[in-house]
């Protein structure tokens, strides 16, 4: 067994991951607007993105939209 492209396949995740983070943040207040519109059941403080906390704000979509944390990304990259 090779462990290397497990390995791999899961440090471009993460790497995507950070991205889309990245990206989430620098463009949130046009994203946040677009989450609201497609999701009414959102509010502003479900949508509060604070430093060092997207994996929270991500997890409280999730719990909030019933989604899973690979939906929530295409949702958001797909906005």
């Amino acid at each position: 067994m090779c462990a290397a492209p497990l390995y791999r396949e899961k440090s471009s995740h993460i790497i995507k991951t950070m991205l889309n983070i990245t990206e989430l943040k620098g463009n949130w207040n046009e994203t946040k607007g677009k989450l609201k519109q497609k999701f009414a059941i959102l509010t502003d403080n479900d949508l509060m993105l604070l430093d060092g906390k997207h994996e929270e704000l991500l997890g409280r979509l999730q719990t909030r939209l019933g989604k899973t944390k690979e939906e929530m990304h295409k949702i958001i990259s797909d906005l």
